[in-house]
């Protein structure tokens, strides 16, 4: 399998936001993530932070 775990980053912590994403699109002003399962959630002015592959981790991060 593939997907990973999306986390925001908050200050210092990580809160897991969806499992097992499957697909991450740039819409507008924010990022759609979409789960294996069909589960969608847009997130408003964030970006990528950083990925990690080997552990099957997406990092987002809010603007500004």
């Amino acid at each position: 399998m593939c997907e990973a775990n999306a986390y925001l980053i908050e200050g210092d912590e990580k809160k897991l936001i969806m499992e097992a994403v499957d697909t991450v699109d740039p819409e507008g002003e924010g990022i759609t993530l979409v789960s294996i399962f069909g589960e969608q959630k847009f997130l408003k002015a964030h970006h990528i932070h950083a990925l990690s592959l080997v552990d099957h981790r997406i990092f987002l991060k809010a603007d500004g």
